[in-house]
């Protein structure tokens, strides 16, 4: 049995890892918060690992808040570039498999088709530049490493745009959505199962994977399919093209999972597919 360590554990994605566990009886999972293991102390990283050994580390901890990145660069490049890069450097001296998430805002949206792993990046907000340093600093560690890129990720748990989105639907009747940006909304369940099957199947070689669900989608088409499947007629949904945010997007940032798919025989299922599922499985617990 491997036994793995799960940092943020209270985050969407931490959480979502935690739901997904029992179907993998293969793996010991142990679930770290940050009062835990707080992966910007990085002496008490260094601490940690002197009496615990994994041999898979799955760091879904980070600094996710793109706007407020620009603000506050330091914090964002210390969890996402400095505390990586000592993680990184730990699991390589103890022969622990990393696996690590980045982003696609790595991309500056440019290229009008979807990214695939070789492609340069060039992220232009701080949170896309921090995230692509931390990817470096894995890549550069040595360490067996996995490093997934996602997108637009959401689940029914924390701060993301579906709760959003549900939240502002109690507050008012009319939402502008941007029709500005294209990407794929991704389920952060989805990307928990997906890491969970690969690390228990061990048979994908250690690289850089794109890992979102199938199709794109304007952030005005996410919205509109989110009430549609919870039947709520009583929003009134706009379009526009200039929703202005503090950090810059990359206006297309969909991800090709051909590499993923053909190396490691993964399915991925379309984003309307998952979103439905989510909101099937939110009323059914109800």
């Amino acid at each position: 049995m491997r036994k793995v360590l799960v940092t943020g554990a209270n985050g969407q994605l931490g959480r979502c890892i935690a739901d997904a566990a029992h179907r993998y009886p293969e793996l010991e999972l142990f679930f770290a918060t940050r009062a835990e293991f707080d992966v910007d102390d990085l002496d008490a990283v260094s601490t940690f690992f002197e009496s615990h050994i994994f041999d898979v580390v799955i760091n879904t901890a980070a600094y996710t808040a793109v706007d407020q990145a620009e603000e506050e660069p330091e914090k964002a490049y210390h969890t996402n570039h400095t505390a990586v890069a000592h993680l990184a450097t730990i699991c390589k001296e103890q022969r622990m498999v990393l696996v690590h998430f980045s982003t696609d805002y790595v991309f500056d949206g440019n290229k009008g088709m979807p990214y695939t792993e070789t492609d340069p990046t060039h992220p232009i907000n701080v949170y896309g530049a921090s995230k692509q340093k931390g990817e470096e600093a894995v890549s550069a560690s040595g360490a067996d490493a996995y490093i997934f890129r996602t997108s637009w990720l959401y689940s029914q748990y924390g701060k993301n745009f579906y709760t959003t989105m549900l939240r502002l639907a109690k507050e008012r009747k009319i939402l502008s959505i941007t029709t500005g940006e294209r990407g794929t909304p991704t389920n952060a369940n989805v990307l928990a199962e997906v890491s969970l099957q690969i690390i228990a199947e061990k048979t994908l070689p250690f690289d850089y994977y794109h890992l979102s669900n199938e199709g794109e989608a304007t952030w005005f088409d996410f919205a509109e399919m989110i009430f549609q499947e919870h039947e709520n007629n009583d929003i009134h949904l706009e379009r526009t093209d200039h929703f202005k945010t503090k950090a810059r997007r990359p206006v297309y940032s969909v991800l090709s999972k051909e590499r993923i798919k053909d190396v490691g025989n993964v399915m991925l299922p379309h984003w309307k597919v998952s979103l439905k599922k989510l909101i099937a499985d939110q009323q059914s617990a109800t």
